[in-house]
């Protein structure tokens, strides 16, 4: 099979700043524009992650000369190598009481803290969420300046920062909108310009060199097959195996390969969904970088998933995709541009929930057919193609 030309990522990057909808008041930062160390707290997993890329970006482009450290989950130093072009450096975080995304251990955290402080940050964004806990992690860091949300009651703000419990500049908590508009709201506030509100996701030459090799050893056309991902962190949020098995023999009988993605944790659902197809699929389940997985995706006909860091991969690569969202909120966590992600959800009382597993009968996965699922599905793979609008 001959090389195939592979672009850049089809995101729009703005020439200009621009506006969207939604006033928040200004916060007073001291020295906008002149900072020299920076520090974001978003400790969160991929698909929170991307979410805030348009205020990473918004915050670069308003501080050129900062050296910005991020500070999140293990797991996200590679994110932050991926996006150098908006963070400089990264501090892993080892978990707070009340944070549940990370273990608390008291030791690691005071070690944490006194490494913050011996960076002298300037200026410490919290956009891990309302504050409720995190503003106390932020307040600790000890920079000169902090922002972030806070709670709607005030609490986790002024004057709290005074024993080191709070941020110095709050902004209550958004209550409604998508998450890329939330936490563009908060650095609006802070008197920085938005550069867009689209997502990103870079890739290096070693993801297009993996992919090259997938795409030669399996015979890979790109826009000639379909991504179908079915797992997700929570079982809560997963449609189930079987119905993903079945739209995997349909997609199949339509003319596209198919591709079963997933992290090593996710094997027992690419092998029960295997275990119930019977067309050809190709399983990359656990056998792709990340890197790799979203050139897969950005060269895909369609991503299938749940609502999950993927379907953001999708919608930084401008891929069309088909979202089966189970338990989330919609509005906090749809793709923006519902043209080219479609977002499939029920909406039973217990909506939205953070269940790991629901215990309700899992109404909001269920009452989503398989049917259902296809004609979405064909609708996306008959639409046609356009660049630089995902």
């Amino acid at each position: 099979m001959s090389s195939l030309p592979i672009s850049a990522a089809p995101y729009c990057p703005a020439d200009t700043p621009t506006t969207y909808p939604g006033t928040a008041p200004r916060l007073a930062i001291p020295n906008l524009g002149k900072h020299r160390r920076i520090v974001v707290f978003r400790a969160l997993q991929l698909g929170d992650m991307l979410c805030a890329v348009p205020a990473l970006r918004a915050i670069r482009q308003g501080e050129p000369a900062a050296r910005i450290t991020l500070v999140g989950l293990p797991w996200a130093e590679s994110f932050a190598t991926r996006f150098k072009s908006y963070i400089d450096d990264f501090l892993p975080f080892p978990g707070a009481p009340g944070l549940p995304e990370q273990g608390a251990d008291a030791a690691q955290l005071r070690a944490f803290e006194r490494q913050c402080r011996e960076r002298r940050f300037d200026l410490a964004v919290q956009l891990h969420g309302s504050g409720a806990y995190s503003n106390a992690v932020v307040g600790r860091m000890g920079a000169q300046c902090s922002a972030g949300f806070v709670p709607h009651d005030g609490a986790a703000a002024t004057p709290a920062r005074a024993d080191g419990e709070g941020v110095e500049h709050g902004l209550p908590w958004p209550e409604s909108g998508s998450e890329v508009h939330r936490c563009l709201e908060l650095t609006r506030a802070m008197g920085y310009q938005d550069w867009g509100d689209h997502l990103e996701f870079p890739l290096a030459a070693l993801d297009y060199a993996t992919f090259q090799v997938l795409c030669d050893k399996f015979r890979l056309e790109p826009g000639r097959f379909v991504v179908i991902h079915p797992g997700s962190r929570m079982p809560s949020r997963r449609w189930p195996v079987e119905r993903y098995a079945s739209v995997a023999d349909k997609v199949a009988r339509e003319g596209y390969r198919v591709v079963l993605t997933g992290g090593a944790h996710e094997r027992d659902i690419a092998q029960a969904l295997t275990a119930r197809t019977h067309e050809p699929i190709i399983d990359f389940c656990s056998k792709t970088s990340l890197g790799t997985l979203a050139a897969l995706i950005a060269h895909a006909r369609l991503l299938i998933c749940n609502d999950t860091g993927v379907s953001h991969i999708a919608a930084a690569m401008g891929t069309r995709s088909v979202v089966v969202a189970c338990g989330s909120d919609v509005a906090r966590w749809a793709p923006l541009n519902a043209q080219r992600h479609d977002m499939l959800a029920k909406h039973p009382k217990c909506r939205p929930c953070m269940f790991h597993s629901c215990p309700y009968g899992h109404e909001c996965a269920t009452e989503i057919s398989v049917a259902q699922v296809m004609r979405h599905v064909r609708t996306m793979l008959n639409a046609g193609d356009s660049v630089c609008d995902g």
